[in-house]
């Protein structure tokens, strides 16, 4: 017998923030998060359809929804989310890094990153670090990091991470997943080496039906 969302515990008293709240596996995660009792912070980079998001989740009878604007791809944004989650909650207990983008033209973050490897790795990995110390002191916390086959085909190019040359919109996702699984890993590491509570993971969701990429 399978594990399903009926198995979650629950999540009464809880904090959330998922990135990428508003469409596919975050709002999967949201909905299932909010029906267990969690407040979940719904962190979506457009304003307007998280907002209808949030509308759809509440019209279905879950509450404890709230919206935060975010763009991965610009840290300066992330800075001035990091900033708003820390005055409003003041701790935090799940972290689910969700949100990504898949095989764009060659496109550069307003820091000169190719955008696949600033929203699906460097925005997470700033994300996870300014939010670790409002998990210090809860129970059970932990940061999640949805990973990808895509790792498989990956390769880090240390010399060219933004692949200013030979650009492979594939190869660029590739390489952001591997990232996404190398910076759990090592957080997880790191994390049990400083004998944190916080627990780092990596989760694969399979092969789900998203706006991604085509069905």
């Amino acid at each position: 017998m399978g594990w399903t969302v009926d198995d979650i515990p629950s999540q009464e008293g809880r904090i959330a923030v998922v990135t990428g709240a508003n469409i596919g596996l975050g709002l999967e995660t949201t909905r299932a998060l909010a029906a267990k009792g969690a407040t979940v912070v719904m962190a979506c980079r457009s304003r307007s359809r998280g907002e209808a998001a949030r509308r759809q989740l509440l019209d279905e009878g879950l509450t404890g929804l709230d919206l935060l604007e975010i763009d991965l791809a610009d840290l300066r944004s992330i800075e001035r989310a990091i900033a708003v989650l820390s005055d409003q909650y003041g701790h935090l207990d799940l972290l689910l890094n969700n949100a990504g983008v898949m095989a764009p033209p060659r496109q550069l973050s307003p820091q000169g990153h190719e955008l696949q490897f600033a929203v699906n790795h460097l925005g997470h990995m700033a994300l996870t670090q300014g939010l670790l110390p409002l998990m210090a002191s809860q129970t059970d916390p932990r940061v999640v990091t949805v990973t990808s086959g895509a790792q498989y085909f990956g390769t880090i190019r240390w010399d060219d991470l933004s692949w200013a040359q030979g650009y492979d919109r594939y190869g660029a996702y590739g390489q952001s997943k591997l990232a996404n699984v190398m910076f759990a890993l090592e957080l997880h590491n790191r994390l049990q080496s400083e004998n944190s509570s916080v627990k780092s993971l990596a989760a694969h969701p399979g092969i789900a039906r998203t706006n991604l990429q085509p069905a």
